[in-house]
């Protein structure tokens, strides 16, 4: 073997590549989803206006948690829902439980609102910094907290038996991380809408979500703080939080998302990578604008039965709602309606009946079996993919 060959041999990663960080994409893949984007960012941006104050709150707070929920599932970590909306609650100023929290809850909700305050803000270490000490919270395995890794071991992402790992990636060593980091941060600002060298929305994010994950630069935490970049950088190029929730669809689709990022991993041509997360993107969107346009019809029907509700059937409604667009896991029984209502059995039927009749909820089943939803469904969204012409296609 040559001597060429042997170097090429070893030039496993992208970042061993000697065009490393010039990153190539074709931009006519991404044409239509870059303008479907914009126009979606819009369209939800002025949606949201049409919120009252009470469930613009209430948007910002289900985004928030869903976000910091889903982005934890897929690196294995669950949270309690109900402790992270709490948190986040609590950190906005508004009315909560009181709850205890733990750590881990308490550390990612922190992220999530310090991500919807300061987007605007300039990109610097002690952002990441600052993150990471957030998504650590409570850990004690963690040498390098709140810095970059200076482990002397390969930064990799494996799996399988520990007696016969599969190396799915490995990054830069930790000596070459600082100015990996820098050149990075240099990049994420010059990029930015308003910079010198502004990228089209998602292609921003994508690369930026794919550069972060190259470098790998924290001993633990880089999945979710990565994902915050990309959110960052969304919010950035829309002049406003974007709250697209974009960890919820990765999860649903946690197996393409680690292939597609193994796959961009090995090269610096990334059209495959951006085309797939411009498809996530606007599905995260697209679920947004669904739960914006919920509020507004949760809106519509409490004052269409305004005053013609008993105090006991507006407390169950508003605790109903307050449980988000899902409502209670398997719906509303009679017993959850006793609980939170204080009322008889006979009392619930009647009441229950009422709601049904005056089309505030609908039933599922019969008797003890029967199951109460509110009358405001979420609209599905579609799955949204890109072909290789750039056409956008929804299942």
């Amino acid at each position: 073997m040559s001597d060429t060959s042997t170097v090429l041999s070893l030039m496993t990663w992208n970042w061993q590549q000697p065009d490393w960080p010039s990153f190539t994409w074709d931009r006519s893949r991404l044409s239509a989803a870059e303008q479907r984007f914009l126009l979606g960012g819009g369209v939800l941006l002025g949606t949201v206006k049409h919120l009252t104050d009470e469930d613009r709150d209430h948007l910002r707070v289900e985004a928030m948690s869903t976000e910091a929920v889903t982005t934890s599932e897929i690196e294995g970590e669950i949270l309690d829902r109900s402790s992270v909306q709490s948190s986040i609650r609590r950190q906005l100023g508004l009315a909560t439980d009181n709850r205890r929290v733990r750590p881990e809850e308490q550390g990612i909700a922190e992220v999530m609102v310090d991500l919807y305050r300061s987007f605007a803000e300039p990109f610097s270490d002690e952002t990441l910094f600052r993150w990471h000490r957030m998504v650590v919270r409570g850990r004690r395995d963690i040498a390098d907290v709140g810095r970059y890794r200076t482990g002397a071991e390969p930064m990799q992402v494996v799996s399988g038996p520990m007696h016969h790992p599969q190396v799915h990636f490995e990054a830069p060593p930790s000596s070459q991380v600082p100015s990996e980091m820098a050149r990075f941060i240099s990049w994420f600002e010059r990029t930015a809408a308003t910079a010198r060298d502004p990228l089209p929305a998602l292609t921003r994010a994508g690369i930026a979500h794919l550069y972060f994950e190259s470098i790998h630069p924290f001993e633990d935490g880089n999945g979710r703080i990565g994902r915050a970049i990309a959110e960052k950088s969304l919010a950035q190029s829309l002049g406003q939080p974007t709250l697209t929730v974009l960890a919820a669809p990765i999860l649903a689709r946690r197996k393409e998302y680690y292939a597609s990022l193994e796959a961009a991993n090995k090269q610096n041509e990334i059209t495959n990578w951006l085309a797939w997360f411009a498809g996530i993107a606007i599905e995260a969107q697209q679920s947004t604008t669904a739960l914006v346009e919920f509020l507004i019809e949760k809106t519509k029907l409490l004052d269409r039965l305004r005053g013609k509700l008993n105090s006991r059937q507006e407390k169950a409604l508003v605790r109903m709602f307050r449980e988000g667009p899902h409502g209670f896991k398997g719906g509303l029984s009679a017993g959850n309606y006793s609980t939170i209502t204080g009322a008889s059995p006979a009392t619930t039927t009647r009441d229950l009946a009422d709601l049904v009749e005056k089309a505030a909820l609908t039933r599922t089943g019969e008797r003890k079996h029967a199951r109460y939803q509110v009358a405001v469904p979420l609209r599905e969204t579609s799955r949204v993919s890109l072909n290789e012409r750039g056409d956008l296609v929804e299942s």
